[in-house]
């Protein structure tokens, strides 16, 4: 063999053995410094959120300590009535209890026992008396239940949108406002149920109360209504607006008369929408107040009698 030749050969292997060399370090450097880790992994296969269209989505970003939002409905076992009618997410406590009487008594020592009530039946009716009525509440920084029909609510659900917007606390009459108490069980349930529904409808909160036109409900309609969540009950106090006429002289004298004469520490007042009870209403309340009362927070309410 010429030297020529071998030095052809001698580079040859040179050659070869280099590019071994070169495959041998991408493969230990694949190794060592691109396999994920296994966290990489978990986090690489974990599916993208899914929102109720089945469309993918990037999860969202949390809030920041500021920017949190508060929950919407206090639970009930943390001592606060659930109803959100105020909507805020104020927390409510629960300072009172009805008794077989439905007059209201105080859970606790020091909660004041002389308190009344509120009460308002037979709505939603006439804007022209809402405003004016939930104006004079409002002087008097009092809150008050409106027991509603079903009926009255589908022909106007912007007057019961008005009580509530305003404040006003939501309470179920039933859908007719006929006697309940000899319907059967199938019956009552509808009257109840259909309320509970068109006032969720149309303002988001379903009633916590429930009084039975004419007070007589009977044993089906407490039963009713305790499966519906709502606090029965008929009332301690009635103020006899109902049988005032329209021009019938010293209303608001007879009003004021008629429920000072029955006044006791949680008494549940029954009034209604009526043009000459919100006449008299201003001076009710200030005579009330002249007495010593307060006015309760239906929410402040535990919705079980004991």
């Amino acid at each position: 063999m010429g030297k020529q030749t071998a030095a052809v050969l001698l580079a040859a292997f040179l050659l070869v053995s280099c590019s071994n060399s070169g495959e041998n370090s991408k493969d230990t450097a694949k190794e060592t410094n691109i396999q994920p880790t296994a966290a990489a992994t978990e986090v690489a296969t974990t599916p993208a959120a899914t929102d109720n269209t089945g469309s993918d989505s990037s999860p969202s970003p949390q809030p920041s300590p500021s920017e949190a939002v508060p929950a919407v409905s206090p639970s009930p076992e943390a001592g606060v009535n659930p109803d959100t009618s105020s909507g805020t997410t104020e927390e409510i406590p629960l300072l009172y209890h009805m008794n077989k009487n439905y007059d209201l008594i105080p859970n606790a020592e020091g909660t004041p026992k002389k308190v009344v009530l509120l009460t308002f039946d037979d709505g939603p009716k006439e804007a022209d008396v809402i405003n004016p009525l939930m104006d004079i509440l409002d002087k008097h920084k009092a809150k008050a239940i409106f027991f509603v029909n079903g009926y009255r609510v589908k022909e106007h659900p912007e007057l019961l949108k008005l009580i509530h917007d305003r404040g006003g606390i939501m309470g179920n009459h039933s859908w007719d406002h006929i006697v309940l108490k000899d319907e059967s069980y199938t019956t009552v349930k509808k009257q109840l149920v259909d309320v509970q529904n068109i006032v969720k409808e149309i303002t988001g909160d379903v009633p916590h109360f429930f009084r039975p036109p004419h007070g007589a409900g009977g044993d089906v309609g407490k039963k009713v209504a305790a499966e519906s969540g709502m606090l029965y009950m008929t009332w301690s106090v009635g103020s006899l607006d109902w049988e005032m006429k329209e021009n019938e002289p010293g209303k608001t004298e007879k009003l004021v008369k008629n429920i000072t004469d029955q006044l006791h520490s949680g008494s549940n007042i029954l009034m209604h929408e009526l043009p000459w009870t919100v006449e008299g209403l201003d001076t009710l309340l200030s005579t009330l107040e002249g007495k010593g009362y307060s006015f309760i927070d239906p929410r402040s309410i535990e919705l079980k009698m004991r």
